[in-house]
C-alpha cells in the first residue's frame, strides 16, 4: 500500500473509495495490518516531533504544535524518527501503543509518566494536553459520524470545529460532547474527582453511571462531580490549568490543597503529619521537572517542617 495514501487516510483526507480500498487491503493480511500499524506509528511521530527540539534527560516533553500549513512529511526523515521513538520509549518519558481493532483500524494509546505532560495532535487536527499519569486512547482515523476518545486522567482539549462529526470524551465517570470548543477534563481512576471545564464554546456533561444526570456548560464554568451530582459553579482563577505549561501553579492555596496537587502529579502519597502547616496558605507556580524535593524545599523557606520519604514505599511524611 502507498504510504502516502495512508498518510492523507490518517489526517482524514481520503474519499470514500479510498477508504474502501484501505480496508480491503488492510483485511486481506496480517502482514498488511502490521504495515498499517508501522506507518500510524510513522506518521503520529513526524507529527508529535516535527521541528522539535532535542531531548534532554532531564528535560519535560515539550512537544511544539504543528503549524497550520503543515509540510508535506518527507520519508527520508524515517532514521530521525525512530532514533526520537526509541529515546522516549528507552528514557520512559513516553509510552505509545497500537492496538488492533477491525472497525477503527486500530487503537493508539498514549500514557504519560509522573512528573511530565505532553502535547500531541488527533487524527482531525485536535490539539491535546496530557497532565502527569494521563492515558488517552483513540483510533488511527476518526471514522464518519463521530469521534471518540477514552481519557483517564486529565487532559485539555482544542477541538477542531466539525458540526457533523461531534467530538467525544468518554472517562469512566462522566462523557462530555462537543463540536469544537476549549475544554479541560479531570478523571483519574481510582480517585472520586471528576471536573469538567468550559473555556470556550458549548460542551455537554453526562454521567456514565446516571445518563439521565447531563447539563450543558456555557464558557468559564465547570461542572463538578459532588456526592453522585452534577453541580455547576463558576470559574475566576484559571491557575490550576496551567499545567499544560509544565506549572503547578497556585494562588492562595492551603497547604493540603497544594499537597494533593503534589501527588496527582508525581505519583506520590504525602501524609500531613504537622497542624501547624494548615494556617498558612501559598501562591506561586513550580514546574514539573524541577520535581517534588525542591518544591518542599523551597516551601520549606516560609513555614517550619520536615518531611521523610519512606525509601519502600515512597510516602512523603511532612512532620
Amino acid at each position: 500500500m502507498d504510504s502516502e495514501l495512508l498518510f492523507r487516510f490518517f489526517e482524514g483526507l481520503t474519499t470514500d473509495s479510498e477508504d474502501q480500498t484501505i480496508k480491503e487491503w488492510f483485511d486481506a493480511s496480517p502482514q498488511n495490518q502490521e504495515q498499517f500499524y508501522q506507518e500510524r506509528k510513522l506518521f503520529d511521530a513526524l507529527i508529535l516531533h516535527h521541528d522539535q527540539s532535542s531531548i534532554t534527560a532531564d528535560s519535560s516533553i515539550l512537544v511544539e504544535e504543528p503549524s497550520a500549513d503543515r509540510k508535506r512529511i518527507l520519508f527520508g526523515t524515517f532514521m530521525k524518527v525512530a532514533a526520537v521513538i526509541a529515546i522516549l520509549l528507552m528514557s520512559g518519558l513516553l509510552y505509545m501503543q497500537i492496538k488492533n481493532s477491525n472497525e477503527d483500524y486500530g487503537m493508539q494509546s498514549i500514557s504519560v509518566p509522573a512528573g511530565q505532560y505532553v502535547n500531541l495532535s488527533l487524527p482531525d487536527g485536535t490539539q491535546v494536553w496530557l497532565n502527569a499519569r494521563t492515558k488517552i486512547e483513540y483510533p488511527v482515523s476518526f471514522n464518519k459520524k463521530q469521534r471518540i476518545v477514552k481519557l483517564d486522567g486529565q487532559a485539555y482539549f482544542e477541538v477542531v470545529h466539525n458540526e457533523d462529526k461531534p467530538f467525544i470524551v468518554e472517562t469512566s465517570k462522566g462523557n462530555v460532547s462537543v463540536l469544537g470548543t476549549k475544554f479541560d477534563v479531570m478523571a483519574y481512576s481510582g480517585e472520586d474527582d471528576f471536573v469538567a471545564t468550559l473555556m470556550d464554546g458549548k460542551v455537554k456533561v453526562d454521567l456514565t453511571s446516571d445518563p439521565s444526570q447531563s447539563l450543558i456548560l456555557s464558557p468559564n464554568t465547570r461542572a463538578v462531580l459532588r456526592d453522585r451530582k452534577l453541580e455547576v459553579s463558576g470559574i475566576e482563577d484559571y491557575d490550576a490549568y496551567r499545567w499544560k505549561e509544565g506549572l503547578i501553579s497556585f494562588n492562595n492555596a492551603s497547604f493540603g490543597s497544594i499537597m494533593r496537587d503534589f501527588e496527582k502529579i508525581y505519583g506520590l502519597k504525602i501524609n500531613i503529619e504537622n497542624t501547624h502547616v494548615g494556617k498558612y496558605s501559598y501562591t506561586g507556580k513550580f514546574r514539573f521537572v524541577d520535581g517534588i524535593d525542591y518544591a518542599l524545599r523551597v516551601l520549606q523557606r516560609d513555614i517550619k517542617f520536615e518531611y521523610q520519604r519512606d525509601p519502600e514505599t515512597h510516602i512523603i511524611n511532612i512532620k
